[in-house]
């Protein structure tokens, strides 16, 4: 069995830099035209210019031939003016990332108080860059798997509400809240969903022992609100978005006493998806999830390329490098049920 797309875009991806830059880079550009690439880096890309540089560094790490764009977003802060977002801009950016402060790897920069953000907001909106919100609370006195519905009620909601002309992108979401209020909000709202939350449980972070390489943030969650993701995709509603947050590190900082969050998924990205759609018996949907509701979302125009997938079993490699750098991925040494022609077990 095979299925030729068109060819898709990731709009949520982590790319890294140097090394791990060098190894992630060609397995997400084999697969996707375009990728919203993550700037959450250290420092972060929280100027124009890092922008800039950071872009350069991606282009310079392209497989030879590779036909990619890079599609780049500025890191906010509690000092992020409205002027850098007009220098952002200025400078190709294609969006604007908000972390809430220590809500997840390399955000402890982050945005502290939402709400004295709002004229970067609507400079945001001025220029035409879509927000893109990491979507939980830092309260510690949330339950880390309710974080993500309490943001979206006090937090999203009313930013939303605040900024009638901004687009807004709920990232990996992760709950049936979640998918309730895009489906509920305004056209200019959406959300990306990942291929780990639409396969995986929180039952996968403890099968068989603690899994660190199952572990993300925002966490895996209940059955249910894996059923919801599932539902929302399957449908066909176009305001859900493919985003991989495909997020390497090295197997030391995933594999220690306080391990780093994070799932490599970029090596069998459009493979999982397939697996997931298939699941749902929703294979005819796949194209449309990950070809047209992102770019028809953005204003952006649809590629005209194609990507084939071929129904033929194939084991992921243990690791990608070696020794305490290398980078542990999603289903090592084990089997995934979709293979990129040509590409898959690079």
């Amino acid at each position: 069995m095979q299925l030729t797309l068109t060819r898709p875009d990731d709009w949520h991806v982590h790319l890294r830099d140097g090394d791990v830059l060098a190894r992630a880079l060609p397995h997400t550009a084999a697969r996707f035209r375009r990728a919203v690439v993550m700037p959450n880096l250290r420092p972060p890309v929280a100027t124009a210019e890092a922008l800039r540089a950071y872009r350069a560094r991606i282009l310079a790490a392209l497989p030879p031939g590779a036909d990619f764009e890079p599609l780049m977003t500025l890191y906010l802060t509690d000092r992020t003016t409205p002027d850098e977002v007009a220098a952002a801009a200025a400078a190709g950016a294609f969006a604007a990332k908000l972390y809430p402060a220590g809500a997840t790897t390399h955000s402890d920069a982050g945005v502290t108080d939402l709400r004295r953000l709002d004229p970067v907001l609507e400079a945001l909106a001025e220029h035409g860059l879509a927000l893109l919100v990491h979507g939980e609370v830092t309260d510690p006195d949330v339950d880390v798997f309710d974080r993500e519905a309490v943001f979206v009620e006090r937090e999203l909601a009313p930013l939303v509400e605040r900024h009638p002309r901004l687009r807004v992108v709920l990232e990996h979401v992760t709950t049936a809240e979640g998918v309730a209020f895009v489906r509920e909000a305004p056209p200019r709202v959406a959300a990306t969903v990942t291929a780990h939350h639409l396969l995986m449980n929180r039952n996968a972070l403890f099968a068989g022992g603690l899994r660190p390489h199952h572990y993300c943030l925002p966490v895996l969650k209940r059955e249910r609100h894996r059923r919801a993701l599932l539902e929302a995709v399957a449908e066909g509603h176009p305001r859900f978005l493919l985003g991989t947050d495909s997020a390497p590190h090295p197997a030391r900082a995933k594999e220690s006493a306080c391990g780093c969050a994070g799932i490599y998924t970029a090596h069998a990205a459009l493979e999982l998806y397939a697996e997931a759609f298939e699941e749902a018996g929703a294979l005819d949907r796949l194209e449309a999830f990950a070809a047209f509701h992102g770019p028809d979302f953005h204003g952006l125009p649809r590629n005209t390329g194609t990507v084939t997938l071929v129904r033929e079993p194939w084991t992921v490699p243990e690791a990608y490098g070696e020794g305490p750098e290398r980078v542990v991925p999603l289903r090592a040494g084990a089997t995934v049920r979709w293979r990129l022609a040509g590409g898959s077990g690079m």
